[in-house]
């Protein structure tokens, strides 16, 4: 009777609380949904349901559509509470993710690492054939590649502009010099990702799209019809981009890295993994094993149109457990593991900044876009505090725009004629 009593009590000053002060009333309780099965939709809910505000959600999603995004999701605990007008239209057609394929394939590495069929910190030698590449290339690690750091000559423009033509990825990367020692510096290149695909493939022993299939998108429901992986004209996956896949699928690979590695109960890859990803590294405290993060003290943007290294997070105005899947032009996933947020959306630049690094995309640090919408966006959280970091913060100009830097012809040429045996017109395979 007592007990009855002191909770009735209790309940009663907890309502005249919230009458009297406002301020203190307690946000809804969160309700949460469930991930879909193969086959069916998103469940969704109202903002207010999941504890943001609908003024704030709905204001985020006008930010987005204005700065040129094509589709714009947002979930909170598994709910879809907000989504773009041109959402319904956009949802199931297949858009190039760029670079956000760099971290599809992180996350089938981590697959494989987990199935004990590949090694962080194996060289790249144990599972190339004989003769393919010298000594200096066969000791770079699979953490290299993952990390950047593989040493490799890089421009992005000049490994880009050979799509369609690309004799052997494998092959074209292994002709680039190493100008760095492996695990020591820090350059985003598009053939280090390609040259972790074909290693991969060697290392699962199949098709790399098989297996991705199998262990990646059927536990997802991702049909294979659904997207389309582009490939170089030996058969090698893409690794740097080349990934079409519909928004609506694409979302499924950022919830899949919301529940760290879980879908709908079944491990897909393990948290030991992603925790890993997700980590610091020395040479660029923003980059994990090819996903952006926001943990570090700073980070360092593409060599397009000049590596720049900026002090802070890579987005100011999120909490520091943010980490994302970044593509070129902005197709992004964010995940916000503390507080259940994740984003999705397609697009088009969208930046403002003076930044050229960040109006090109290039540098997520430099990046008004991604500032500007989740200091919005995260006004409307109910549930946990989240402290206005004030107006974004423009990182200084810098006007180095040599094109030597991402359009270096000597790459150009080692891409279209690696060897002797391999060039544009005719590819002699190792192996």
């Amino acid at each position: 009777m007592r007990r009855r009593v002191v909770a009735s009590l209790t309940a009663a000053l907890l309502l005249v609380t919230a009458l009297v002060i406002p301020g203190m009333a307690t946000a809804a309780p969160r309700q949460g949904c469930t991930l879909p099965a193969e086959g069916t939709a998103f469940e969704t809910a109202s903002p207010a349901e999941e504890a943001m505000d609908p003024a704030a959600v709905d204001a985020a999603v006008a930010y987005a559509q204005t700065h040129l995004r094509a589709s714009v999701q947002i979930f909170r605990y598994d709910c879809r509470i907000g989504r773009g007008l041109l959402d319904p239209v956009t949802d199931h057609v297949p858009v190039e993710i760029f670079s956000s394929t760099k971290s599809v394939v992180s996350i089938l590495t981590g697959i494989a690492y987990d199935q004990h069929r590949i090694g962080l910190d194996d060289p790249i030698g144990k599972y190339l054939p004989a003769g393919m590449g010298d000594a200096a290339h066969r000791a770079v690690t699979i953490r290299d590649l993952l990390t950047e750091t593989s040493g490799l000559d890089e421009a992005i423009l000049s490994e880009f502009a050979t799509i369609g033509t690309d004799p052997d990825i494998a092959q074209e990367a292994l002709a680039q010099p190493l100008t760095h020692e492996p695990g020591t510096h820090f350059e985003y290149s598009q053939r280090t990702p390609d040259l972790l695909s074909a290693v991969l493939q060697r290392a699962v022993g199949e098709d790399l799209q098989d297996f991705a299939q199998r262990e990646l998108f059927d536990p997802l429901g991702i049909p294979r019809g659904s997207y389309l992986w582009l490939r170089d004209r030996a058969g090698n996956s893409y690794g740097y981009a080349n990934l079409f896949i519909p928004p609506a699928q694409f979302a499924k690979l950022g919830l899949l890295m919301q529940h760290d590695g879980s879908w709908r109960g079944q491990r897909v890859v393990s948290s030991d993994y992603l925790t890993q990803a997700r980590a610091n590294t020395p040479t660029n405290p923003c980059y994990g094993f090819l996903f952006w993060h926001n943990g570090g003290s700073s980070c360092t943007s593409a060599n397009f149109p000049h590596a720049q290294t900026v002090a802070g997070p890579m987005i100011g105005s999120a909490p520091d457990d943010l980490f994302a899947m970044v593509g070129a032009l902005q197709q992004n996933n964010f995940m916000i593991p503390s507080l259940g947020i994740t984003v999705t959306w397609t697009g088009a630049l969208g930046d403002t900044s003076l930044n050229l690094a960040g109006l090109l995309s290039a540098s997520p640090s430099g990046s008004n876009l991604y500032y500007n919408f989740f200091r919005i966006l995260l006004r409307g959280v109910q549930d946990t505090p989240v402290p206005d970091p004030g107006p974004f913060r423009m990182p200084p100009l810098d006007l180095d725009v040599n094109p030597v830097n991402y359009l270096d012809p000597a790459v150009l040429l080692r891409d279209l004629s690696p060897n002797a045996q391999c060039n544009v017109l005719i590819c002699r395979q190792p192996g």
